[in-house]
């Protein structure tokens, strides 16, 4: 018992040290700035939407499907290395001990999500629905005790059948803790009583079948493996990470845009950079997550200074590490053998990044058509993305 706690005590020591190392670069002066804009305008925007929205509204049904998904995540944290396939093998017996310590962990950081969520709709619930503060705190009791549920359940159900299919149980989960919440914020007693009953018994059958079946150590190996990989992934939009390599994707259904890149030979490096980007999935998702972030925002938040400050900076953040992944790769390449003029590369990425800048701008342009001011959005993207192209190495 003692080898495995300090089997735990070590790793998680590292896995925070690897965690505050990177996370220190990401949560700077600027993206700091950018958070308390975006929190302040998205809490103007919620306060002005209670006042105006009526008892009508399905208030409870929303804010029980927020917190069923919220709920239904709970990806458990074991800190399981490839070599433990042996090295644990004589101390299986004692793995419960390890696990449960690493539970506990999981439990606590994801915890403060729900907290945070459940705080986030609380005058929804107050405002709209006209709930009593006592049911409201029952239910985030209720929502606590239920993220320990998931995460337990996730956890046995993926020692019991390897990981697969676990987007079927994590439905499940999500339905279940909907219903049970609804019930609680209805006060509905015979529904609750129906659904603890469920959620009780929901994870017997594995629990079973976890006593007779031997840990998955390639499945949670793979499973920390593609979470510290995600971490350092979102660390690398921040800040050079070594070793990290994005995984490429065919995206056949993205062809028919390689014909926008004439064919001829002074654009070799176009249309080879332009196919980087759209197969590359740390380039592509990055454009379309930033793009479809400052989409929502112009669509939802309504302040002007506060839109325009968001969209300028997720232009910037987009803009400037297109153009850093784009023309810093050092790969060989089979275009290096051939005689292609000096800096070709380059500036075929600078072309790329400002056809995505355009395409952030229009989108931009469209989610705001409801406000009076969609147009300067839209600007405010391509300037602040044309000077970073100018303006940056």
């Amino acid at each position: 018992m003692n080898s495995l706690q300090d089997v735990w005590r070590t790793r998680f020591t590292h896995y925070m040290g690897e965690v505050q190392k990177y996370m220190r670069f990401v949560f700077t002066g600027h993206l700091a700035i950018v958070i308390m804009f975006v929190l302040g305008a998205g809490g103007y925007q919620y306060s002005e939407w209670l006042k105006t929205t009526s008892s009508d509204f399905p208030a409870i049904w929303l804010a029980a499907a927020i917190m069923g998904i919220v709920l239904g995540f709970s990806r458990p944290v074991t800190l399981i290395r490839k070599p433990d396939e042996v090295y644990l093998l004589p101390l299986e017996t004692k793995l419960p001990q390890y696990f449960a310590k690493a539970l506990r962990y999981t439990f606590g950081s994801q915890v403060i999500a729900v907290i945070l969520f459940y705080l986030v709709i609380w005058p929804m619930l107050r405002q709209v629905a006209g709930l009593e503060p006592i049911t409201i705190i029952i239910g985030l009791i209720a929502s606590i005790l239920l993220k320990w549920w998931n995460i337990n359940s996730e956890f046995t159900y993926r020692w019991a059948y390897k990981g697969h299919n676990v987007w079927m149980d994590r439905i499940v989960r999500m339905i279940g803790s909907f219903a049970l919440l609804l019930s609680i914020l209805n006060v509905q007693f015979i529904p609750i009583i129906i659904m603890i009953l469920i959620i009780v018994c929901y994870p017997m059958s594995w629990k079973k079948k976890v006593k007779e079946t031997p840990f998955p150590y390639e499945h949670f190996v793979r499973l920390e493996e593609n979470r510290m990989m995600g971490i350092y992934r979102f660390a690398n939009y921040f800040t050079d990470v070594p070793n990290i390599h994005g995984s490429i994707k065919r995206r056949a259904w993205l062809d028919w845009m390689y014909k926008v890149i004439p064919y001829a030979k002074k654009n070799t490096q176009e249309y080879l950079v332009f196919r980087s980007f759209v197969r590359t999935d740390d380039h592509f998702y990055l454009w379309l997550r930033l793009t479809v972030i400052s989409a929502l925002a112009a669509a939802f938040v309504h302040i002007p200074i506060a839109i325009a400050v968001v969209v300028a900076a997720l232009s910037f953040a987009t803009t400037i590490q297109l153009k850093q992944a784009l023309t810093s790769s050092n790969d060989f390449r089979m275009d290096m053998l051939y005689p292609l003029p000096k800096g070709a590369r380059k500036k075929a990425a600078v072309k790329i990044v400002r056809y995505t800048i355009i395409v952030q701008a229009i989108i931009v342009l469209f989610a705001g058509l409801g406000t009076p001011y969609f147009f300067a959005q839209g600007f405010v993207v391509f300037i602040i993305g044309e000077l970073t192209i100018r303006l940056s190495k």
